[in-house]
C-alpha cells in the first residue's frame, strides 16, 4: 500500500487516484495519523460484497441455531392454503 500525506495527495491528486486503481493509497496527516484510504471502485465493490457475504453467513448461522418451534413445509403450505 502506498502511503502519502494529505498535502502530497492534494498536490498530486490525479496521480494518486491513478495509483489507487492498482493498489490502495493511504492518506496520513500529522497529528491525526491515518485519515483515509483511497481504493478503486472495483476493490470497494469486492470488499462490500465480501462483508455482505459474511453478514449473510452469520445471520444464516444464527437462524439455524434458533430454538423456536419449527414449521414444516407441509404445515406451512396447509396454513397458506397452497
Amino acid at each position: 500500500m502506498v502511503s502519502v500525506t494529505l498535502s502530497q495527495f492534494r498536490n498530486q491528486q490525479s496521480d494518486y487516484i491513478a495509483t489507487a486503481q492498482r493498489e490502495p493509497v493511504e492518506i496520513t496527516s500529522r497529528g491525526a495519523g491515518r485519515r483515509a484510504v483511497v481504493v478503486s471502485p472495483e476493490f470497494y465493490d469486492r470488499a462490500v460484497a465480501a462483508l455482505e457475504d459474511v453478514a449473510d453467513a452469520r445471520a444464516a448461522a444464527e437462524a439455524r441455531a434458533e430454538q423456536e418451534p419449527r414449521v414444516s413445509h407441509e404445515d406451512l403450505r396447509r396454513e397458506l392454503g397452497i
